[in-house]
């Protein structure tokens, strides 16, 4: 244990909705999530059910979905959800695989660091499909895009944008800068 405590690591998130069978349905079918469990539990908010979903076979759950969302509620205090994929390839498909599915508000955004869709699930949470960039800018930075250019041009644009932004350097540099500000080098 370092001076700042044990390490951690972000596992999950969990999120209350009014229709369990309905963003369940949503979240495997459009993100290919797996039910790993599911039941019933006494909480302080009375009896919720619960669904535990996850892609990755070493964590029991990535998303959690409950029961008991309020009926009216002035402000989703939750800002967004959001999964990492592995292509620009990955991410152009996932958006044109939106249209089939009951979610609002798609926006394609460059951050730089990372090209993004966003778009709200069928309760109106913020959801985010992103690929990591190999560059860090200054943030917040938030850039519309649509995929109408090819991949290459894509990330042309993409890396021409970072170059021109306040903080460009390679990621690899950042992380460095990171790591020791946390002490880990």
């Amino acid at each position: 244990m370092s001076a700042r405590g044990p390490h951690v690591s972000f596992s999950h998130v969990g999120i209350h909705v009014h229709d369990l069978a309905g963003m369940e349905d949503f979240y495997t079918r459009l993100l290919g999530l797996v039910v790993t469990d599911r039941g019933p539990l006494e909480t302080p908010l009375g009896m919720l059910d619960f669904v535990f979903l996850s892609r990755d076979p070493r964590e029991h759950h990535q998303l959690v979905l409950a029961s008991g969302r309020p009926a009216e509620t002035p402000f989703n205090v939750l800002n967004q959800i959001s999964f990492r994929l592995d292509s620009l390839a990955d991410l152009r498909a996932m958006h044109e695989r939106l249209k089939d599915f009951p979610a609002s508000e798609v926006i394609p955004i460059n951050h730089g660091n990372a090209l993004s869709v966003y778009f709200r699930d069928p309760e109106g949470n913020r959801v985010e499909l992103f690929i990591d960039t190999p560059w860090y800018v200054t943030q917040p930075l938030r850039i519309r895009f649509d995929f109408s250019e090819s991949d290459e041009s894509l990330m042309r644009w993409a890396e021409e944008t970072a170059r021109s932004l306040p903080g460009f350097r390679p990621v690899r540099e950042w992380r460095r800068e990171v790591a020791a500000r946390m002490g880990l080098e």
